[in-house]
């Protein structure tokens, strides 16, 4: 199987420079598969788990929610939860999986985290997110981060962001990532509170400048390398890109290593489509599914002639029994390779 078992000692690459580009935890779409696909364009871009809830990994089936391949390093597990214990236990869980950092979800808007008092509305009690993440960090040896919203519903952001901040980190937390939009927990699907709130960039560089000894990350409408990298020439610390990186991975993580951090050549998507293989092979042979990994591939070749028999030959056809190597190579086949 390819997954980490707890106790791996897997060697790690250094957290901090990593967060300089990450790839923001989506529900249904960052699992195991897409990360170590995303794994195979860059090898410094910090990845992240979907959230999972601290009572699912304290009550529930550990491995099923834990197990990942050791190639997704550095990988972050993002939690969700409110009761400080059972975070703790929870993190202490996790870390002893190999990950290289734990993440306290206090910006997720939808109706699952707001009836579990969790998510978003966490921006309403700082105090409860400082008992949570000091809890966190006493049974982590790694370190404990928050991904959190500028403020929900009518909070003037100015005076609440500072103030969570100023709170969170007296806790312990010197890492935050700021999703640049408040969150509307009534009235707004989770996709709107992606789209309709206005972002506020100039708000979270006036947080770097107000917290200089913070870490702090931006996250929000952020679509493209060039604009990352403007961020962080405007002296942020990191940027986080969620939709972006999934759908066309190979625009945003591609030229990354290069780019970003100064190692390597932008990565081929031919080479990383062939990388894969070994990967699906081994996958298919524990007995899973061609679509569970290759639904997250179909951007691979986003722009490129031959993209659309790429997509269509993996859609209808890899969900199918039995779909294996053979239907790749064909759906690879449809690319035009470069003269």
């Amino acid at each position: 199987m390819n997954s980490i078992q707890p106790t791996d000692k897997t060697q790690k690459i250094n957290v901090i420079s990593a967060s300089r580009l990450s790839v923001a935890p989506m529900m249904d779409w960052t699992d195991r598969h897409c990360r170590v696909f995303h794994r195979m364009i860059s090898r410094h871009a910090l990845l992240y788990t979907e959230m999972v809830t601290a009572p699912a990994i304290v009550h529930g089936r550990r491995g099923q929610l834990l197990d990942y391949s050791p190639a997704e390093h550095p990988v972050a597990l993002q939690l969700g939860g409110s009761d400080p214990a059972e975070l703790a236990e929870a993190t202490r869980i996790a870390t002893d999986w190999g990950y290289d950092e734990v993440n306290l979800n206090c910006g997720c808007p939808s109706d699952r985290v707001q009836s579990g008092a969790f998510g978003a509305v966490l921006m309403k009690t700082p105090d409860l997110v400082a008992d949570c993440v000091a809890a966190m960090i006493a049974a982590s040896p790694v370190e404990v981060t928050v991904k959190c919203r500028i403020g929900v519903d009518d909070q003037d952001p100015a005076e609440v962001l500072p103030q969570f901040l100023q709170t969170v980190s007296r806790a312990g937390v010197k890492r935050f990532t700021i999703h640049a939009r408040k969150a509307w927990l009534q009235g707004l699907s989770p996709k709107d509170n992606r789209e309709i709130p206005p972002l506020d960039y100039p708000l979270v560089h006036r947080m770097k400048a107000e917290f200089p000894d913070l870490h702090l990350s931006i996250n929000g409408g952020i679509a493209t390398l060039a604009e990352a990298r403007a961020q962080l020439e405007a002296g942020l610390d990191g940027v986080m890109i969620g939709r972006a990186a999934y759908h066309q991975p190979m625009d945003v993580l591609g030229a990354a290593d290069a780019q970003i951090w100064g190692q390597g050549t932008p990565a081929d998507p031919f080479a990383v489509a062939e990388a894969m293989k070994p990967y699906i092979d081994a996958h298919l042979a524990a007995g899973g599914r061609l679509h569970q990994i290759t639904r997250h591939m179909l951007g691979l070749f986003h722009g490129r002639p031959g993209a659309r028999g790429w997509r269509r030959v993996l859609s209808e056809g890899a969900t199918r029994e039995g779909a294996g190597l053979a239907l790749y190579d064909k759906a690879l086949a449809c690319v035009a390779q470069p003269a």
